[in-house]
């Protein structure tokens, strides 16, 4: 049976982007139907107590960026800690991805393409001509994409997904939410690989248990 999993990701996420090639494997081997869901993260993070990178403490950056290393090297790919062009406006590089999803188009690709776009290339992904080459290199019609994303009602969905995050209690990116069951982390893939294997969920906690 094909078990679907509700991806939940900020385009300009270096978790998202360390943990996309192995989300897509996972998925991928298991045959499973994932939903891309860009979303505005810091919307998420003041529903749910979580601070920008920009807000945080001087200690808590350089313990994030000690981490990042630490999961690159450990992992084997490579990311660039201060790209040239971070922070970024994440509206565009989300509003493609919706208007490919709603398009009906493999947008998983084309996700993993602007995340390594931003953290790997140091590519401006707020820049509409770097939008639309990636989604030619997608080999898809990156013009066409491109207008339907500066559609309001592509805006309008990017709003909605993050609605539907805050819903779903994400709290952080990347999230993924198999059968109602969120994992929140790339280093949480593991568990994501087990629970599409089939593997059992453990006891839902429900609030009130402790």
């Amino acid at each position: 049976m094909t078990i679907s999993v509700d991806y939940y990701f900020s385009v300009a996420s270096p978790w998202a982007y360390l943990g996309s090639a192995r989300f897509i494997g996972i998925t991928r081997r298991h045959a499973s139907r994932v939903t891309v869901f860009p979303v505005e993260l810091a919307r998420v993070f003041a529903a749910s107590g979580g601070t920008t990178y920009a807000e945080r403490a001087p200690q808590r950056q350089d313990y994030r960026q000690l981490e990042l290393a630490r999961w690159s090297r450990r992992l084997g790919i490579p990311i660039t800690l201060a790209p040239r062009h971070y922070p970024v406006d994440r509206c565009p590089a989300s509003c493609l991805l919706i208007a490919a999803r709603e398009a009906g188009l493999p947008v998983l690709d084309l996700s993993h393409r602007v995340l390594r776009a931003i953290w790997h290339e140091e590519r401006n992904i707020a820049d509409w001509d770097t939008l639309l080459a990636l989604g030619l290199e997608a080999g898809l019609d990156g013009k066409a994409l491109v207008e339907a994303a500066h559609c309001p009602v592509v805006a309008m969905q990017y709003e909605r997904d993050t609605d539907r995050a805050i819903a779903a209690n994400v709290f952080g990116s990347p999230a993924y939410v198999v059968d109602g069951e969120l994992f929140w982390g790339q280093d949480r893939l593991d568990f994501v690989d087990e629970r599409l294997a089939g593997r059992p969920s453990p006891p839902r906690y429900k609030p009130g248990d402790l």
